[in-house]
């Protein structure tokens, strides 16, 4: 173990020396689970760092299809913003836990490791319930006083926007949101 440490510092030293970058290792992803409480204690354990929470399912094609753009998110804005995954897999029939290999599986496919990773122990429906979601997929966005933002749903989406909201509308309310030097990366 001790010898390996070395020859990775080493490594990483003579790629340096030469003007070469490593490719960053990709980071373990964690999987807990929260019931509704727990998700709210999350939102304000980051304050002072804008949240983004990707309410989502691995049966929706659409969550799956957008969630690279948070994994992306989160490598961007890594200082500033933190980006909390919320499953709504459990659908009530036997455990939470028995959804978290099949979250995982998915979250290491897209490289989730810098994303707080989280399963809902309520059922989809009540978790749905008690965030006044009709479904998934959905965004919240909360500043870095732990203030919503603006949230992103289709229902609403088709009001404000006239047509589903995508992540590039998150990022958009995620710079404005930064403001400043953070904003303009």
């Amino acid at each position: 173990m001790w010898a390996n440490r070395v020859m990775g510092w080493w490594l990483s030293m003579a790629f340096a020396a030469a003007g070469c970058a490593l490719a960053e290792a990709p980071r373990a992803v964690a999987v807990r689970i929260v019931d509704h409480a727990g998700l709210t204690a999350e939102i304000a354990a980051h304050r002072g760092k804008v949240v983004v929470l990707d309410c989502w399912s691995t049966s929706c094609p659409p969550c799956v299809r957008e969630f690279p753009r948070l994994v992306a998110l989160a490598k961007a804005f890594p200082g500033d913003v933190v980006c909390v995954s919320l499953s709504f897999d459990y659908e009530g029939i036997g455990t939470p836990e028995e959804v978290v290999p099949k979250v995982r599986t998915f979250l290491e496919a897209v490289g989730a490791g810098r994303v707080v990773n989280l399963v809902g122990s309520d059922d989809s429906d009540l978790l749905a319930t008690k965030l006044d979601l009709v479904g998934v997929p959905a965004v919240f966005v909360y500043d870095r006083e732990g203030r919503l933002l603006e949230r992103f749903d289709d229902d609403g989406a088709k009001r404000t926007l006239g047509r589903p909201f995508t992540y590039d509308d998150v990022e958009k309310t995620v710079r404005a949101g930064l403001g400043g030097a953070a904003a303009r990366r």
